[in-house]
């Protein structure tokens, strides 16, 4: 899926600090390059250091804004901090998306202006629907005052045009809840979606997929079928598909209809996302719509200081290049 009349990519920004270093962060451009046979796109993404941590950008890139409803694709660290450091996203709002916060290592606290609190560990899953509007935080959790190491994916699902401004919501799943199977040795964990005989309880609002992937060396597995557009990445280890071998911080679009097989050469983390595209969508800064006006209501609204504020975090992230009140 193409999205229309984007904001270009300098303009999409990551809303990670870390420390005491609270500011809005560029991520580098990812590289992408014609794939081949079942393989329509690689996307190679382009590290990005904010001192203590690292991020790759996957989605969105300049030749590929988005798999199904998967808008935005971030895979951060791993990252260790010392005692008394950790990551430490002031306040800031959303629109028109569903959020997914997945860690492989540590712990993030969760704050929104709906008055949840909740922190989310290892193989947990949090969801938050913006809808027609949230502010949230993200601050490092009970693990502070310690040598901690931070690991994981946040990704945003565009919402279907009617759900765009639903009311918002917020749903924590612990990692218990999350189906897990195993298939040609390769452990599957199911975080959104129906695959391989497992269903996931987290909600969706369209039809997608989202998968965890741990495969031995030489285990291969192949890809569900009828999932719509197809992404595949490596956050550890090394893949093989057809003939290509693919790396950590490569992203595989599948070609229409093509199911692909992957073979690990490695022990390999592989994440899969998926699903139908929901129509072009416009994205700037944190806020994504399928009308541009919209995104320049949401503007004003938080440059005068609009959105449910949360009670116990009263700092914020100001709107890019617009004094705030």
């Amino acid at each position: 899926m193409i999205l229309g009349s984007i904001a270009t990519v300098p303009e999409i920004r990551s809303v990670f600090s870390q420390g005491e270093f609270m500011s809005i962060e560029n991520c580098n451009e990812p590289v992408c390059e014609e794939g081949a046979d079942s393989i329509q796109l690689v996307i190679r993404s382009v590290e990005k250091d904010l001192g203590e941590m690292t991020v790759r950008r996957i989605l969105p890139s300049l030749r590929r804004r988005a798999v199904g409803p998967f808008v935005f694709f971030d895979h951060m660290g791993p990252a260790q901090f010392p005692p008394g450091a950790g990551i430490s996203v002031r306040p800031h709002p959303h629109i028109g998306i569903a959020t997914i916060t997945y860690l492989f290592e540590g712990e993030i606290f969760h704050r929104d202006g709906l008055g949840y609190a909740q922190p989310i560990q290892a193989g947990a899953v949090n969801l938050m629907t913006a809808g027609k509007g949230i502010v949230h935080s993200e601050r490092a959790g009970s693990d502070l005052n310690e040598v901690s190491t931070l690991h994981g994916i946040q990704s945003w699902m565009a919402l279907p045009d009617d759900r765009e401004e639903c009311e918002p919501g917020f749903e924590h799943f612990p990692a218990d809840a999350i189906p897990q199977t195993e298939l040609n040795n390769v452990t599957i964990r199911v975080i959104i979606g129906s695959a391989f005989g497992k269903t996931s309880p987290v909600p969706v609002y369209s039809r997608m997929l989202y998968l965890e992937l741990r495969m031995p060396n030489e285990s291969r597995l192949a890809m569900p079928e009828d999932v719509g557009e197809l992404g595949i990445y490596v956050v550890s280890g090394t893949i093989t598909v057809d003939s290509s071998d693919y790396s950590d911080g490569e992203m595989i679009i599948a070609a229409t209809g093509h199911c692909p097989t992957i073979k690990a050469g490695a022990n390999s983390r592989v994440m899969v996302i998926g699903g139908d595209s929901v129509g072009d969508r416009h994205l700037w800064w944190n806020f994504v719509s399928s009308s541009k006006s919209r995104i320049e209501e949401a503007k004003k609204e938080w440059a005068s200081g609009g959105f449910s504020r949360i009670a116990d975090d009263p700092e914020f992230i100001p709107l890019p290049g617009v004094k705030q009140r």
